[in-house]
């Protein structure tokens, strides 16, 4: 009798994945975020390929995170806007370079620093809504979908 095959657990995690789970995509986003909508400039923050960086784009755009605008009628060129949606994408990105800055920033420190409104560094935190408690791994647990 063959060994039955273990199922994937069913998660957004997976499904969010499924969409910018791809380093081109979420460089394009983190651009996107810091004002460069355009594909010229895109591609060379990031240092995609264009075609690469042309497809992850389409993807985004079809997914409902960004949309496309026109900005120039001749030649016919476009910008990327965020949707709703994408902009609930920025504590990811932000929570991203946290890791990042934390764990592989070296001697140097880290390349990009973030300023809130405020006039302070942005260090991104998630917190539980309810009670503002920090959300760490050994402080969550599943519970029963609703």
């Amino acid at each position: 009798m063959a060994p039955v095959a273990a199922q994937p657990r069913e998660c957004s995690v997976a499904r969010t994945l499924e969409i910018v789970g791809e380093k081109w995509a979420l460089l394009a986003l983190r651009e996107v975020f810091l004002g460069d909508r355009r594909f010229d400039e895109m591609v060379r923050r990031t240092g995609a390929p264009r075609d690469t960086l042309a497809a992850r784009l389409r993807s985004l755009v079809s997914a409902g995170i960004l949309e496309r605008r026109q900005y120039s009628e001749h030649p016919a060129r476009y910008e990327y806007r965020l949707t709703q949606a994408g902009r609930e994408l920025y504590p990811v990105i932000l929570t991203l370079m946290r890791w990042g800055d934390e764990h592989l920033a070296g001697a140097d420190g880290p390349p990009m620093v973030l300023e809130h409104a405020c006039g302070h560094r942005l260090a991104a935190k998630v917190v539980c809504e309810a009670c503002g408690e920090p959300a760490e791994a050994r402080t969550v647990r599943v519970a029963a979908a609703r």
